[in-house]
């Protein structure tokens, strides 16, 4: 097929009537129209309507969208079955992209059938807007006038920037991305865990040569991508993964690898929504070519998970014409400007109401454990000195620099998946760091004084930063510090949904953050909360459970004529285990009944408790398992 024939997108500057139904007669492969609203749980919307009755009824879809009722969207406490009326309206000020179906090609065009999705925005009786990609919305909205603002007050702020005032400010311009770490393997394949784990160990797959059809499903994809005009910029294996066997027949089988893209930033709400269209097409091509794509943060245990960095930037378009970064120092002796000292310190301070929509899924907490290079500490790395960029992977959040290129300056927030909602991270991380920023300018703090401020010791007092925790470190984290050391300094990760959605409840003052400009209101939070316990519990009622119930089956006892005390003793470790762990008796119940039970009657603390508890004895039960099987002939 030839693919320049083909549509990708259309742009704002392109979405009048007239100029959309002349792009889509010239394109009959786009056959549908699909307006996509982001529910508070990430979901997206997606109802087929013909590009004819689009066109015909253009004005009307543009000014009142579709409708659809609270049954198709996850936004609990706000559209209920009772009250369930939502619209969702086309959003004209991003991109549109085209959605092909490679495995339908059509018999007038020869060319895959393409659905038009347009970016929409929920709106609930006609009234309030709601949603995620809202949220987000109103977040870049409340970001820039409100630096704006600060920049006009706190002016001591101009010199730093380079720039005589406020007033030479023409807009304020946030730029985000995102990178996409995913696992490929052969359809029905079952992981060897023991297997990935040494190839990790061993480095044996990290930016090495894709070949068979793992190669040409990339290739495929790195060249459509840029068709859509994503620009990516590298797309590599990963450290996960196996080498694939090639059998007789001259095919690849038993693929199991990791890989990730990357493509150029975008101001926040199309870097959102980019992201989005790039894996709707990882999906697509991949599947085509019969391998299996997962973003899940954690498909495979003892083998590296999916990340999603996600870099945050600011920068300022002026009136004269220039664009300047508002992190980036002119003064090559210092890391950043106070801006962006502010804005790291107030990401790193309120943390702890940002990880709720970073990890809001039992899959995001397995992989956010030490090791695997997945950030858990709350912490950051400058760099050793201002000349010499941070290499530091082991933190929560990075300073990026690039010698020579002052537009490169940004943070990378890596403790997102890609299963995480993009829109809520980026908007949460937005409001946590004006609220360092804002901060930092009515104090009039100088890039030494904030430098001192965020290297600060433990127990040293600081005039924004907390008292008992430090901020940066230059060190591994992981191999440096000690668990206790680590839970004293930066503060004990969660270590299950409930106890990091209980953040939003125990941290009141870091919750105002959220609530500045209504960005965030209580009763969008309290939907999120809704939405993330309810899953949570479900998930690990109706799934969980039963995946830990077929490992404890799956070990069962083996036959060996050879059997000696050792055999019988590791056994019998394993039978105990097994027992605690399922096998109810008249008087006690078993581990998995008494998570069940908690779930039931609302005990969701103790359920979370128990939880932790089931996944140690499940990990045990697995080691002692594979001990016992290498003893027996």
């Amino acid at each position: 097929m030839d693919k320049k024939r083909m549509l990708y997108k259309i742009t704002p500057r392109e979405n009048s009537k007239e100029t959309v139904k002349s792009i889509l007669n010239q394109h009959p492969e786009v056959e549908f129209v699909s307006l996509v609203g982001v529910d508070i749980w990430g979901y997206s919307t997606d109802e087929k309507i013909p590009v004819r009755l689009f066109l015909e009824d253009f004005e009307q879809i543009m000014k009142n969208g579709v409708q659809t009722d609270g049954s198709s969207v996850m936004l609990p406490k706000i559209a209920d079955l009772n009250n369930a009326k939502v619209d969702i309206i086309p959003d004209k000020e991003v991109n549109w992209y085209v959605d092909y179906n490679y495995g339908h090609i059509s018999d007038e065009t020869g060319l895959p059938v393409g659905t038009l999705r347009i970016p929409a925005i929920l709106v609930h009786n006609e009234k309030t807007e709601v949603g995620s990609r809202v949220i987000l919305k109103h977040a870049i909205k409340e970001f820039k006038e409100e630096i704006i603002k600060l920049i006009s007050e706190y002016n001591y702020i101009c010199p730093y920037l380079g720039i005589e005032s406020a007033e030479d400010i023409e807009e304020i311009v946030l730029t985000s991305a995102t990178e996409l770490e995913f696992w490929v393997k052969t359809p029905d394949d079952i992981a060897d865990r023991e297997q990935l784990a040494t190839s990790q160990t061993l480095k044996e797959q990290y930016w090495k040569r894709t070949v068979g059809p793992v190669r040409s499903a990339l290739e495929k994809t790195l060249k459509i991508l840029d068709y859509y005009g994503f620009e990516v910029e590298m797309g590599h294996k990963e450290v996960g993964g196996v080498k694939a066997k090639l059998i007789g027949t001259g095919s690849f089988d038993h693929v199991m690898e990791q890989l990730e893209i990357d493509w150029k930033y975008a101001e926040a709400l199309q870097a959102a929504d980019n992201e989005a269209q790039v894996k709707n097409v990882v999906k697509d091509v991949f599947r085509h070519d019969g391998l299996d794509v997962t973003f899940q943060a954690k498909p495979i245990e003892l083998a590296a998970g999916n990340g999603e960095h996600t870099h945050l930037g600011v920068a300022a378009k002026l009136k004269d014409g220039r664009k300047i970064n508002l992190f980036t120092s002119l003064d090559k002796g210092q890391f950043m400007t106070p801006v962006g000292y502010g804005g790291l310190m107030g990401l790193l301070k309120n943390y702890e109401i940002v990880n709720p929509f970073v990890a809001s899924t039992n899959d995001a907490l397995n992989r956010l454990k030490p090791g695997f290079e997945a950030p858990v500490c709350i912490v950051t790395s400058l760099g050793h000195d201002s000349v010499t960029p941070s290499r530091n992977r082991t933190v929560l959040a990075g300073l990026v620099r690039e010698i020579g290129n002052p537009f490169s300056t940004r943070f990378e927030l890596r403790s997102p998946n890609p299963k995480s909602n993009t829109y809520l991270v980026i908007a949460s991380a937005y409001m946590a760091m004006l609220d360092g920023i804002r901060a930092v300018l009515k104090e009039g703090r100088t890039p030494e004084e904030l430098e001192k401020e965020i290297s600060k010791d433990y127990g040293e007092e600081g005039f924004y930063l907390e008292k008992n925790r430090i901020y940066r470190s230059e060190k591994n984290v992981f191999t440096e510090y000690s668990p206790e050391e680590r839970n004293r300094l930066f503060g004990r990760a969660p270590e299950t949904v409930w106890e990091n959605i209980k953040a939003l409840d125990t941290n009141p003052e870091k919750l105002k953050v959220l609530y500045q400009g209504e960005v965030f209101t209580e009763l969008t939070i309290e939907s999120y909360k809704e939405a993330m316990i309810d899953m949570w519990a479900t998930e690990l009622s109706f799934r969980i459970i039963h995946e830990y119930r077929d490992v404890v089956v799956e070990c069962v006892k083996l036959e060996d004529d050879q059997e000696n005390e050792l055999d019988r003793a590791n056994w019998e470790e394993v039978q105990r285990l097994k027992s605690y762990l399922m096998k109810d008796s008249t008087d006690r119940k078993s581990l998995f009944s008494k998570t069940r039970d908690a779930l039931n009657s609302g005990d969701f603390s103790l359920a979370s408790k128990l939880q932790i508890e089931m996944h140690n004895k499940v990990e045990e039960l697995i080691y002692k398992y594979n001990e016992y099987k290498k003893n027996i002939f």
